[in-house]
């Protein structure tokens, strides 16, 4: 199946085949670090959004290095950016003044609504969400946590407490005080899309938690906007509304987690919780923020930002000049460009198009998200949504023998991930519909 025509030749590569690379991280590398695919490829280089193994092989990047690659791969105005910087200085901590923390926070700031002004800058979302949970605590002098089932936050310790996966939990004591609530699910749940009030009914639960499990107060509750490693999962209408409410009641702070959903990656909005309605108290970012380099952020109200003041707080790479001018970059592009409107065309496209592929398809249960953020379920039986883990895998190979690299989710691993860099055309989309129907009627 030809992928869309592309101009462009990769650089010749001459470094170590596949099997020299997997050879070497199986001696030398964390074990920890799982590979996709039964048989590894190596992805040697990236030019906007397609990806090229050792041979020149061309794919198309559906997953868009999960979702952290926003504006497409090597983008020349990022690039630029991020090499004038590293030709200028590389390296000052934030004990120095430095033009670019300081000029990128103004600019980030201002995507923001209401009173979320003040930004701290870190190096990955892992790292985020335990400087939003922080500050929660330090606030609110609360130390109880709610978070979703069915969430991921993160892999540092206090992160993978909020994580709700046991593929990602180790056995030792990580509870740090949270506590998981009522995934808003309306496909899998006890409250169906087709209930008006599922979102309150919800959100109810997380009043359950808090009345049960802790002192009656808590420091914060935290969620996705939409779910993305459990499954691109969309909360039902109005349900943060009611949710922010409930941990308001309880004296607690509200963060959004838009690793995955900012942006403009929702194409309807800039910011995943603008989609529910809300306004948070903090929120955080990583991945796609910085187009693939390690930058990550933390935003809330001067109010609150004056309780990290207390003490000295202090980031080494948190803020660096080269960051800093990579993240300004990616919002030059994403405006320039257009991203978000492209993410609501194409979005809407591959949408319409899976749709069409469940008319054909019984193994699709649903598909769901919002513009370039989508996934699709897959089920054995429509009527008992018995997932279909195995087939899922093996429409995941199958995708990526025919070109496509696309990621898979969920609680049972049956989910098909589909978040390209943000800048795929039409041909590109049309190209994934025609890849995925076919490694559909394969299994």
């Amino acid at each position: 199946m030809p992928l869309p025509p592309f101009d462009y030749t990769p650089k010749p590569y001459d470094g170590p085949p596949p099997e020299e690379i997997l050879a070497l991280r199986k001696e030398f590398v964390n074990p920890a670090i799982f590979h996709y695919y039964k048989k590894p490829i190596a992805i040697v280089e990236g030019k906007a959004q397609y990806l090229y193994d050792e041979t020149g092989r061309r794919y198309l990047d559906g997953f868009g290095g999960i979702v952290t690659v926003s504006v497409g791969h090597c983008h020349p105005e990022v690039l630029a950016a991020a090499n004038l910087q590293n030709e200028t200085i590389s390296h000052t901590t934030t004990i120095y003044l430095n033009p670019q923390i300081a000029l990128y926070a103004k600019e980030l700031a201002a995507k923001m609504p209401g009173d979320l002004k003040v930004c701290y800058f870190v190096n990955s979302g892992s790292e985020a969400n335990d400087l939003a949970v922080l500050m929660a605590r330090a606030y609110t002098q609360n130390y109880d946590v709610v978070a979703l089932r069915n969430a991921y936050h993160g892999g540092s310790p206090s992160a993978m407490a909020l994580t709700s996966h046991h593929t990602w939990k180790f056995n030792v004591p990580h509870s740090h005080g949270v506590h998981h609530a009522m995934m808003p699910d309306t496909y899998r749940g006890i409250h169906g899309a087709s209930d008006p009030d599922a979102g309150k009914k919800y959100a109810a639960d997380i009043g359950e938690v808090v009345r049960y499990a802790t002192s009656g107060k808590i420091a914060a509750f935290i969620a996705e906007s939409i779910q993305g490693v459990g499954g691109t999962v969309v909360f039902p209408d109005g349900y943060l509304k009611e949710a922010y409410a409930q941990a308001r009641s309880f004296g607690g702070l509200c963060i959004a987690d838009e690793v995955q959903a900012g942006f403009g990656r929702t194409g309807s909005h800039f910011w995943g919780f603008e989609t529910q309605d809300v306004i948070p108290d903090i929120v955080t970012m990583a991945k796609g923020i910085g187009n693939g380099c390690p930058l990550a952020a933390v935003i809330t109200t001067p109010e609150i930002a004056k309780v990290l003041a207390t003490r000295i707080h202090f980031n080494t790479f948190g803020g660096n000049p080269v960051s800093m001018a990579q993240g300004r970059a990616v919002l030059r592009v994403i405006e320039k460009e257009g991203l978000q409107q492209n993410c609501v065309n194409l979005g809407a496209y591959l949408t319409a198009g899976f749709q069409k592929l469940a008319e054909k398809h019984n193994l699709i249960g649903e598909v769901r998200g919002k513009g370039l953020m989508l996934g699709v379920e897959l089920v054995k039986d429509r009527t008992t949504k018995e997932p279909a883990s195995a087939e899922c895998a093996a429409v995941f190979e199958k995708c990526k023998d025919l070109g496509l690299l696309i990621g898979k989710g969920g609680l049972f691993g049956n989910t098909l991930r589909i978040k390209p860099p943000m800048c795929i055309n039409t041909d590109d989309a049309q190209f994934m519909i025609e890849v995925i129907d076919e490694a559909l009627a394969k299994v």
